[in-house]
């Protein structure tokens, strides 16, 4: 058992998502990566800094991608 609206088709569903979504999901990750690594470091959180340092290269890599590719 489905759950939809009354009178809604299942093949008519809601609006498809746009790329502008994943778009700022990536910039926001950046800024994040970034953050995570200053507090990480003055912190002496060394997990908190490579967590913040992956994160912000999986963000340009994912933004590099998506524009040049």
């Amino acid at each position: 058992m489905a759950r939809y609206r009354i009178g809604e088709n299942p093949e008519t569903g809601g609006q498809p998502v746009s790329d502008n979504i994943f778009i700022a999901a990536a910039i926001f990750g950046l800024f994040l990566g970034i953050g995570f690594n200053i507090v990480g470091l003055r912190a002496k959180q060394y997990w908190l800094a490579s967590w913040g340092a992956g994160l912000f290269v999986v963000s340009v890599v994912y933004l590099i991608y998506l524009f040049f590719y």
